[in-house]
């Protein structure tokens, strides 16, 4: 995977919100109203969902279907975040008793220590696996795949775990570099809720092509009825899904696989 044209390719698609200003003012009121917000992480989904095959972000149409993807992600990323937020409670519960009983729990430093490493080891290993845990579920369509491990460990050890964390680590330090700017005296709060629409666009994006680096390649012919046709002029069949598209085409529009 080449993470420099992760990036560009990402930046350029996220460009395309510029050509739909309407489409850019509604993803920023509605990412204000909480609940109502789910409409926006929707509108990331579908995002990934049309990527990489789509050169340009989706129009937003059908906000219901966009509010309940939008519901599917933030439920899935709750439950990845239960076992790194239970490790914590008691080390923040400790640490807040500690101030006002230091006698009675200076003895308790190790454990607190341990317990807010672990959560830190755990929350890093949960946050890498929920990126394309949220994919794999946007891609198939299908809630129970966020959770299918084997599914998600393996594409991740195809694009590569040392790739995968390096990707990672620069989305987060780009998304740190964002989040500086909400800083800014007096315009940041302004400027956060502009820039909100463009990262998550661009995170999105970029998370559909490592996906498409490490999509497992279906080995036979897949035996479905809407498959089982022989392949008209013009046509392939996706190596990844089995659905069938262009002859030419680079992405598959329906898995986002890489031809």
């Amino acid at each position: 995977m080449d993470i420099q044209e992760n990036i560009t390719d990402a930046i350029e698609y996220t460009k395309g919100l510029f050509t739909d200003l309407a489409r850019l003012v509604i993803l920023i009121v509605l990412d204000i109203i909480p609940i109502v917000n789910f409409i926006v992480i929707g509108y990331f989904a579908r995002c990934v969902k049309e990527s990489p095959a789509s050169r340009k972000p989706p129009k937003i149409a059908d906000y219901g279907d966009l509010w309940v993807q939008g519901a599917k992600i933030f439920l899935v990323s709750l439950v990845y975040m239960i076992i790194p937020a239970i490790l914590f409670i008691p080390v923040i519960l400790m640490t807040f008793a500690w101030g006002f009983f230091w006698g009675f729990l200076a003895f308790n430093w190790p454990l607190i220590v341990a317990l807010a490493v672990v959560g830190l080891i755990i929350s890093f290993l949960s946050t890498l696996i929920l990126a394309m845990a949220i994919v794999n579920m946007i891609k198939k369509d299908d809630l129970g795949k966020a959770f299918a491990l084997s599914e998600i460990l393996d594409v991740i050890k195809r694009v590569g775990w040392g790739n995968y964390i390096l990707w990672a680590i620069v989305i987060f330090v780009i998304g740190v570099i964002i989040s500086l700017v909400g800083m800014i005296p007096y315009v940041g709060w302004i400027l956060s809720l502009i820039i909100s629409p463009f990262l998550g666009v661009f995170v999105a994006r970029s998370a559909a092509l490592v996906y498409s680096e490490g999509a497992p390649e279906v080995t036979s012919q897949p035996t479905k009825p809407e498959f089982a046709a022989t392949v008209e002029a013009g046509m392939k069949y996706c190596k990844y899904c089995g659905a069938k598209i262009p002859a030419d085409a680079l992405y598959c529009p329906n898995c986002g696989g890489k031809q």
